[in-house]
């Protein structure tokens, strides 16, 4: 689903000057990165079935192709605020795009399966950092308030296109070669990278690394993603599972220390306490899981069950795509009207519900009424989050935002990895794919409805 990501480089105060020229290349290449990074995290979902008869590698495998991307992506969120920062945005933004590239043309030549997982994981990494970047890369090019807010307004929209556009482009894509899908980042990615080259240079600024804290981190998110994924192939009981589990157990309490006591943390104690901050993750963590959860299980359902083709798989999610636009632009106005938990409460029990309803219809249901069914969740998660995302920033001091901002976006793609791996295992541990589907959409609806009921907490926490 479609969301902003911000970082502390996105809001700091900076001197670069940049001409009216370079300024639409920034726009120009700010956007086509934000876009293509969006993209990416969904086109993949309907080539699954492809990629699985082109390389192997069974539900796990798959699984892989999917988290890769959205692990690293996760897991790294955090910091690339503190790699901006002290590299500077204009050439963060290059970095992270070229190793972004790079790794795409490698997916695309994948002689395998693990190679294709390793280069995924690299495109995630890459993203993780392009996506914030991109944002500090627009904040200098706009000086001016005024201007700026509306070209992070049409920032926005280029991520919400991507996610609008993934299904389907992967759906036509593939009707040639489901390499294609990775293969077409790289002339994208390589106009981005042109268009940056006529911008302003970017000033650089000191930013302290937390390396105990990062690297806990991606340990913890690899390790139950990792647990998650395997269990479903290989059972909860292998030892692999266990040590992976164990290891996700050990390093979490690391990660936490590390922010506690560190010199220089990634996330500040006083943010990990704030009441909103917390219910704003739980929010964002289960609507990813809703979402993501979904078009991932359907992108496989819809073609091994129902006979449709990628193409046709990635046109059943448009409805539903298209329309978060559109309700996004309610929600504000629902939050102007009414208070933002009302977007919110709403939003999430309409994810809930459609998500239940979707758990519990018969199988032998038209595949148009599933087409129908999955809007309910995606207008719901568009209605609750641009609410959350913007109470969450107006309760947090504003030196504070960008980070806060990471931190719910991190959660989110956290979501987004986690959902895919346990549905992936509840699917594959079941005797029956249907089964497997029933179980994780319901299991998806109950986590969203306690986030609703933890919502409800957002007016006290206004004080927090």
């Amino acid at each position: 689903m479609p969301g902003s990501t911000s970082v502390r480089s996105a809001v700091a105060p900076d001197d670069a000057t940049t001409t009216p020229g370079g300024s639409r290349a920034a726009m120009a290449a700010a956007l086509l990165g934000t876009f293509v990074m969006t993209l990416d995290a969904l086109i993949v979902n309907v080539t699954l079935p492809a990629i699985g008869r082109g390389l192997g590698g069974g539900m796990s495998g798959l699984q892989w192709v999917v988290d890769g991307y959205t692990l690293m992506f996760a897991a790294l969120l955090l910091s690339a605020g503190s790699v901006t920062d002290k590299v500077g945005a204009r050439r963060a933004f290059g970095a992270g795009l070229a190793v972004f590239v790079a790794a795409s043309a490698i997916c695309g030549l994948a002689p395998n399966l693990a190679v294709l997982v390793a280069a995924r994981l690299v495109q995630g990494a890459g993203a993780a950092v392009v996506v914030p970047a991109s944002l500090a890369v627009i904040r200098e090019a706009f000086p001016d308030s005024v201007r700026r807010a509306r070209a992070v307004s049409v920032w926005a929209m280029a991520g919400s296109a991507g996610a609008a556009a993934g299904p389907v482009a992967g759906g036509l894509l593939s009707q040639a070669d489901w390499r294609m899908i990775f293969f077409v980042n790289v002339p994208v990615g390589l106009a981005a990278l042109l268009l940056l080259a006529r911008t302003a240079r970017s000033q650089r600024r000191p930013a302290p690394f937390d390396w105990t804290g990062q690297i806990a981190a991606v340990v913890a998110i690899g390790a139950v993603t990792y647990g998650a994924i395997e269990a479903g192939a290989a059972g909860f009981g292998r030892p692999r599972v266990l040590v992976a589990f164990a290891l996700a157990l050990v390093a979490g309490p690391v990660f936490l220390t590390a922010q506690a006591r560190g010199a220089h943390p990634m996330v500040p104690p006083e943010l990990l306490r704030s009441r909103t901050m917390r219910v704003a993750a739980a929010a964002g963590f289960a609507i990813n899981v809703g979402f993501y959860g979904m078009i991932f299980l359907f992108s496989l359902y819809l073609q091994q069950n129902r006979g449709l083709s990628a193409l046709a798989a990635g046109l059943a999610f448009v409805p539903m795509t298209v329309l978060t636009a559109f309700v996004s632009r309610a929600s504000a106005w629902l939050a102007v009207r009414f208070g933002p938990r009302v977007p919110v409460v709403t939003g999430l029990l309409v994810m809930s519900a459609g998500l239940a309803v979707l758990g519990l219809v018969p199988v032998s249901v038209p595949v148009w009424t599933l087409v129908a069914l999955m809007v309910p969740v995606g207008a719901g998660g568009s209605l609750a989050l641009p609410s959350v995302t913007a109470l969450l920033l107006d309760r947090v001091p504003a030196e504070r935002a960008g980070i806060a901002s990471g931190v719910l976006n991190a959660s989110r793609q956290l979501g987004g990895a986690l959902a895919v791996a346990a549905f992936g295992a509840l699917v594959a541990d079941a005797g029956d794919f249907h089964d497997g589907l029933r179980t994780s959409l319901l299991a998806a609806a109950l986590l969203v409805l306690s986030a609703t009921v933890a919502s409800l907490l957002l007016r006290a926490a206004a004080a927090n």
